[in-house]
């Protein structure tokens, strides 16, 4: 039997800088490339064969690997780093954290435990302090506060991780208040306008059967602005709790992901506290969060000290490729005691004797990667200067662009600007936008994403729907010339749908 084929270090270092090369040349190029890929679906498993090679790559097949990255990859991709994407909200990457990720796969460290990898442990708990410093978060959710339940910051893969980690807490936390409480009694709020990971979450954990069982799950309406009405929570909340139900989580939202809806934070814990609820407020900042490194924004986040949780991710809008979502909690007992299981082949002096963070206790799965390298790698690189100049750019030319659409007949905005999202519609009605959003994305210069926003009059009742374009800028590469490019388009594929139209 043969031994493996293993690359020698040489031989690594070679194709790695091969790698490297091509990868930048990825960079310097992908503006020229179509953002949206236009084969149907099929056309790349069509180039592939059909069964697995059966003998080990020598130097001619690695000559193909890297020409298949030219004829199969690239052509195959959505390409997120293009500057003309403005879909869904950003997945930034940065040379920095592409460094740092490279490290993370070459040293090819597990930081399940504190043992089993200091240094991933200590940075990522140094890091997110900073982050936390950096934020404007209260002293309580920094891993030196002293209260009884702990503080501290823990890096998640994604944002909805992060909902299920803080759900399965209160959820333990409430069961454990209450040991005669039968878990069929437990019910959630979020809004309406919220991210679907709550409903996903809820599946996940037994308290809802399909995306449309609400017997534990409650969306709560929201006002003209898109936000959670804390009246009607504070109604939903007394009247749960008089017919013997036990409120255990409310999901809120920094910046929602149809409209970057900002929830008002203070009257939500106020509505929780004048109901005798004792629900855990989990504070859903993915994108909008990342603003708040900017003080002027920091009034997305105005109540967080009342919130026992809330989650940022830098791979959205800090430079800092996927996957790095931070986590930080007021609460760190109530986390590790709800997930927290320690079988006797993990078991070590240091962990036994309560001296370090085991992040496998903060999180869902037992493993983990080094994921606090790119969050370092980044904020030694840019420093809080530059990730602030990084997020004022994106909010001025995202106001620019809103003054555009504003000023313009042929449009209307759809919902209240929080940072750098804009939503508009063709003033024509739903029609006009579906065909105005396919013609842009078919350019291939830009890529926009859409939404179905709900029409909320004064008194606070839907009286309809609107069919938006979401418009969001926050990449990497993107300059104030593409934002102008992309008004351009849209200036003149509006002006060729709204003439057929009155054809």
């Amino acid at each position: 039997m043969s031994s493996p084929n293993h690359l020698s270090p040489d031989d690594f270092q070679r194709l790695g800088h091969r790698m490297v090369d091509w990868i930048a040349d990825y960079w310097r190029t992908v503006e020229q490339r179509r953002v949206l890929p236009d084969d149907p679906p099929g056309a790349v498993a069509a180039k592939l064969p059909e069964t697995f090679p059966e003998t080990p790559a020598g130097d001619d097949e690695w000559g193909r690997i890297f020409a298949d990255l030219d004829e199969i990859v690239a052509p195959g991709l959505t390409h997120w780093q293009h500057p003309g994407f403005f879909a869904y909200f950003p997945a930034n990457a940065s040379f920095p954290a592409i460094l740092a990720d490279l490290l993370c796969a070459g040293t090819g460290v597990q930081g399940m435990l504190w043992s089993t990898g200091p240094a991933v442990t200590e940075i990522e708990t140094r890091v997110l302090d900073w982050t936390a410093d950096l934020l404007g978060l209260p002293e309580p959710f920094r891993s030196t506060a002293a209260h009884d339940q702990l503080g501290g910051g823990v890096i998640q893969g994604t944002a909805s991780e992060s909902t299920l980690t803080t759900l399965v807490a209160a959820r333990a936390r409430a069961l454990r208040a209450d040991p005669g409480a039968d878990a069929s009694r437990l019910t959630l709020y979020t809004s309406t306008q919220a991210h679907s990971s709550v409903v996903k979450a809820a599946i996940i954990a037994g308290l809802a059967r399909d995306p449309e069982d609400h017997t534990h799950l409650r969306l709560v309406p929201v006002d003209r602005e898109l936000r959670m009405r804390p009246d009607a929570l504070e109604r939903m909340l007394r009247e749960d709790t008089a017919a013997g139900k036990i409120p255990f989580w409310i999901g809120a939202t920094c910046g929602t992901t149809a409209s970057t809806a900002i929830d008002p934070l203070p009257a939500i814990a106020a509505a929780r506290d004048a109901s005798s609820a004792r629900a855990w407020i989990h504070v859903d900042a993915a994108f909008s969060g990342a603003s708040c490194v900017c003080p002027e924004f920091r009034w997305q986040l105005d109540g967080i000290g009342r919130c026992e949780s809330v989650v940022v991710n830098a791979h959205k809008w800090l430079l800092t490729n996927f996957d790095c979502s931070m986590l930080w909690t007021q609460r760190r007992r109530d986390l590790t005691s709800a997930l927290s299981i320690t079988p006797e082949y993990l078991r070590n002096e240091a962990s036994d004797a309560g001296a370090v963070i085991d992040y496998r206790d903060w999180q869902i799965p037992l493993g983990r990667r080094f994921r606090a390298l790119k969050l370092w790698f980044v904020m030694r690189h840019y420093g809080a200067e530059g990730l602030r100049s990084f997020i004022r750019e994106h909010v001025e030319w995202a106001s620019r662009f809103e003054s555009k659409i504003d000023a313009d007949e042929r449009f209307v905005l759809a919902a209240p600007r929080t940072t750098s999202l804009v939503c508009f519609a063709c003033a024509a009605g739903d029609d006009a936008t579906r065909e105005l959003h396919k013609r842009l994305n078919d350019t291939g210069e830009l890529f926009v994403s859409h939404a179905v926003l709900p029409v909320i009059d004064d008194r606070g009742e839907q009286t309809g729907s609107r069919y938006v374009i979401r418009f969001a800028v926050g990449g990497t590469s993107t300059r104030e010339r593409h934002v102008d490019r992309a008004w351009s388009l849209i200036d003149a594929e509006a002006q060729r749908v709204l003439a057929e139209a009155v054809r």
